[in-house]
């Protein structure tokens, strides 16, 4: 039985890792700390070719170390950068073939990784380079793949790829192809033929040790094992891929593999190692799509494209600088004929409306890609915050829990001396566990609103402070949606925390004001104050202020003189929020 396609989809992402095999080579006897060194030295030299290809280097260690991570395409795109300034049109294009396939690794990068791909195809052909643009056809046919349904003209697209690799003697490139013919014979229900290719593509691969192609061989063939109902012999073939891909740190195929024995497992009625399989399964989907790792890459891509509009910002500028240039020459040579300087009027005038149409349309894109990434990063932050409360609450606290009643259980047995310390220290677990818990994700805020739950914020904090904290609230105070809440508590809560520790007050108040148009924040103490002029504000607790309240289309404002204390105003307009509902002060 051919599994769904949505799986064998996924599958097809794990069969780029080993594409970077050749860097490999050169690598593995450099550490990441002596290629940091080795590349510093290198800049300093200006020998930007051998900064690129240790770059190169650097990001296969990263890939090794950590797998698909943000840390070696940073480096990937170090080394495109260092082969542009070394003019090594070559190596720049290589380049773009290892950041294709990389994205590969991701669904949601695969439109990235062709665009990618597509490029250095299109140089490789101009160049007349036929190993490389055999392995830019490779790279988009595993892309293609993914597609449903299949393309009619793949299985040639490969059968010539497979053709071409054995004349110009590319073994590398002839047993990718062979892999991916047997997973396309896979798809298309063609076990014999899927058999065939996989088993090819071992041999030859094994000859070469291509560890990361001879897992995916196993897994083909397991699948094959598995369409012609030959489960427990599909489920050899899946351990000893699934040996090979946890060497190579591969999470995506190691999650496929572990799917793929689940089902196995439950095919011979050994429900016991299906459920444990799947477990893997889950907790490898997770370590995949879940990690800062990947939304980091995805983010930098975002990252990319607005530093791509803002070069092209800059292009655009110099350009219409140099036509304002010529048409000023111009303007010099036919001021006598007036028929030729009213059409030099009008064609600047057009030429100016058209540059800053441009200049505003580059403008608000580069707005949308910041807010996009903003709202990316943010949501990221509060979605960690609320896992790690989650775990805690239901992991460390439900275990704490049961200890506690064990040692009351037992209690007769352990010495006074031992049992009245021990019932202390695991109360207070309790309690700063469920403090860090809360601070996380407040109950308050999600259950009972922002003001509540800065009045549970301020009573917590009034318990271990010396310093006094006033909560003061005026006005009809807009129904905040749970994004702004969440906000505008981080907020809050970071001014208070920032007060508390680096003030010096002796009291403390936050006061929100309503009025129809604008909702006012203000957080004032009677601290030591700072020269905020004259000594910028620095830390990433600032900069997360600034971000969020720039997203709810806000202003900040700090004033503070030394010895006076600190006051620090928030202007929130009412079009974000809610209807309002009733408060008092």
């Amino acid at each position: 039985m051919i599994l769904p396609f949505w799986w064998i989809a996924a599958l097809l992402l794990v069969g780029v890792s080993g594409r970077f095999q050749p860097v490999k080579a050169v690598s593995e006897s450099a550490s990441i700390d002596s290629l940091k060194n080795q590349i510093k030295r290198q800049v300093n030299d200006k020998k930007y070719e051998q900064v690129a290809k240790s770059y190169e280097q650097l990001g296969w260690q990263y890939h090794q170390r950590y797998g698909y991570n943000k840390y070696t395409i940073d480096s990937y795109f170090n080394s495109l950068k260092y082969y542009s300034l070394a003019d090594d049109s070559l190596g720049y294009y290589n380049e773009h073939i290892v950041i294709g396939d990389y994205y590969t690794h991701d669904y949601f990068m695969q439109p990235y990784a062709d665009k990618y791909l597509r490029k250095a195809q299109s140089y490789f052909e101009r160049t007349h380079n036929m190993p490389k643009v055999i392995e830019c056809r490779l790279g988009l046919a595993n892309i293609a793949q993914n597609k449903n349904p299949i393309p009619r003209n793949l299985i040639t697209q490969l059968r010539e790829a497979e053709r071409l690799s054995v004349q110009y003697k590319q073994a590398y490139s002839q047993a990718y192809a062979q892999n991916l013919l047997a997973n396309t014979y896979s798809r298309l229900k063609q076990p014999d033929s899927a058999d065939y290719f996989a088993s090819k593509s071992l041999v030859l691969s094994t000859r070469l040790k291509i560890n990361w192609l001879i897992a995916l061989d196993h897994f083909y063939l397991g699948l094959v094992k598995q369409f012609r109902d030959q489960s427990k012999e599909a489920i050899e073939a899946y351990q000893r891929s699934f040996k090979i891909a946890r060497t190579e740190n591969n999470i995506a195929m190691l999650r496929e593999l572990s799917r793929h024995t689940a089902d196995s497992y439950s095919r011979i009625g050994d429900y016991k190692n299906a459920y444990e399989a799947s477990l893997k399964a889950l907790d490898f989907e997770h370590q995949f799509y879940s990690s800062e790792q990947t939304k980091s890459i995805r983010l930098q891509e975002l990252d990319s494209q607005i530093k791509t509009l803002a070069v092209e910002k800059q292009l655009a500028e110099q350009q219409s600088q140099h036509q304002r240039v010529l048409n000023s020459m111009l303007a010099v040579g036919l001021l006598i004929s007036v028929l030729g300087v009213g059409a030099l009027i009008y064609l600047r005038r057009q030429q100016k409306l058209i540059a800053h149409q441009q200049t505003v349309i580059a403008q608000q894109q580069i707005r949308q890609l910041e807010l996009k990434s903003l709202r990316a990063m943010i949501e990221g932050q509060e979605g960690e915050r609320s896992r790690i409360a989650r775990d805690l609450h239901d992991g460390l606290g439900i275990q704490l829990s049961r200890i506690k009643l064990f040692v009351e259980a037992h209690q007769e047995q352990l010495p006074l001396s031992v049992k009245e310390p021990l019932n202390q220290f695991l109360d207070e677990a309790c309690t700063e566990t469920r403090l860090i818990s809360n601070d996380l994700r407040p109950y308050a805020l999600s259950t009972f609103g922002l003001i509540p739950a800065l009045e549970d914020l301020v009573q917590k904090l009034n318990l271990v402070n010396q310093t006094k904290l006033v909560l003061e609230h005026y006005g009809e105070v807009p129904a905040l949606d749970d994004e702004a809440s969440v906000m505008i508590y981080r907020v809050v809560q970071e001014l208070l925390n920032n007060a508390l520790k680096h003030a010096s007050a002796q009291t403390i108040t936050v006061q929100l004001m309503a009025s129809d148009e604008t909702t006012l924040i203000s957080v004032d103490d009677d601290g030591q104050g700072g020269d905020f002029e004259n000594t910028p504000l620095k830390g990433n607790g600032i900069a997360n202020i600034k971000s969020r309240i720039a997203y709810l289309g806000g202003q900040v404002m700090w004033q503070s003189e030394p010895g006076k204390g600190t006051s620090v105003m928030i202007s929130l307009p009412v079009h974000r929020q809610a209807q309002p509902i009733l408060s008092s002060a």
